[in-house]
């Protein structure tokens, strides 16, 4: 008979998303693109007296310090993936650093809608050759930085039956599960870094339209309405990502098929779950802490085998009581 050790019962607590080094690596390269085309735009800007270029490039700032928290918060939980401080591993390190940038974002979108208003009543001289080609030169760089970022956004979004453990969903075939199950398996850091590129992306094609429009057709006030058009997109964007990260920070229970599958393996004969609680540990990994009432329990290894198959249920307490009562 095999004799287990206090080591054999122990496991890590590592949850992080199946494409953490990926998308790591992948916004470390977009932080230094748009790096090089801030201090380009900078230091273009200063030596060619060229205020239009030197607002874009601090405006760029913003996103990069923004993109910057994204990739120092994959680093530091994949550093400290394994650290003991941290009670369930550093997997909502993501959610925390796409709840920051989301604020960020929101702040942005409140000084293009500031701007954009102030130049609808005050209009400013607009170089349109200059500005034209500077919007066109930050859009090459923002697509290119879309499509690194946006291959591993929708990569998380739309295949969220990756994890650890594969295991075929086949408890529940209903349209709500697969939607809440891919949803559970969003990378919020990734979500966010994609957003600020994309929001720097719309803001430039805005601007190319508004200029052409107003260099052509003579519509001045084109331009700062278009502005207001691109912060209003750009704070929704802001609401839906503060949103979803800040019910992972909150433990919102992630999703209802999630606690109608536990349910559904653990509520046999007469054994019942008193108290149920399911919350998201990381990109595609989830805890349940399982209180069950039964009149003739069964050994907790029974329940917890029974929960081997639920995909994304990465870490499971279950205690269970003796009913003394009648049936």
């Amino acid at each position: 008979m095999h004799s287990h050790t206090l080591a054999d019962w122990r496991h890590d607590h590592v949850f992080l998303g199946a494409a953490h080094d990926r998308n790591e690596r992948r916004t470390w390269l977009v932080v230094g693109l748009t790096a090089v085309m801030m201090v380009a735009e900078i230091v273009g800007g200063t030596l060619f007296g060229s205020m239009a270029l030197l607002a874009d490039g601090w405006h760029m700032s913003t996103h990069a310090g923004a993109l910057g928290i994204a990739a120092f918060a994959y680093r530091y939980a994949r550093n400290h993936a394994r650290d003991p401080r941290f009670a369930f591993g550093t997997g909502k390190l993501g959610d925390l650093a796409g709840f920051t940038s989301a604020i960020v974002l929101a702040m942005i979108s409140l000084l293009i809608g500031y701007e954009s208003i102030g130049r609808l009543f005050q209009p400013v001289a607009i170089h349109y050759g200059e500005a034209t080609a500077i919007a066109a030169v930050g859009l090459a760089v923002n697509l290119a930085s879309a499509w690194l970022l946006g291959a591993g956004h929708h990569h998380d979004h739309g295949h969220g039956h990756e994890h650890d453990h594969a295991h075929d969903d086949h408890h529940d075939e209903h349209d709500h599960h697969h939607h809440d199950h891919a949803h559970d398996h969003r990378d919020h850091n990734l979500r966010a870094a994609y957003w600020h590129v994309l929001a720097d992306a719309l803001t430039s094609v805005l601007a190319i339209a508004g200029l052409l429009a107003a260099r052509f057709y003579g519509w001045n006030w084109l331009d700062p309405v278009i502005g207001i058009v691109g912060a209003c997109v750009i704070a929704h964007w802001s609401w839906g990502l503060m949103r979803d990260a800040g019910a992972v920070l909150l433990d919102a229970a992630p999703s209802r098929s999630l606690g109608e599958a536990i349910r559904q393996r653990l509520e046999i004969g007469d054994d019942r779950i008193a108290d149920l609680h399911v919350w998201r540990l990381g990109p595609g990994h989830h805890g349940a802490i399982v209180s069950l009432v039964a009149h003739e329990p069964e050994p907790v290894a029974r329940y917890k085998a029974r929960l081997d198959d639920v995909p994304g249920l990465s870490h499971v307490t279950v205690e269970v009581h003796r009913c003394a009562g009648p049936h």
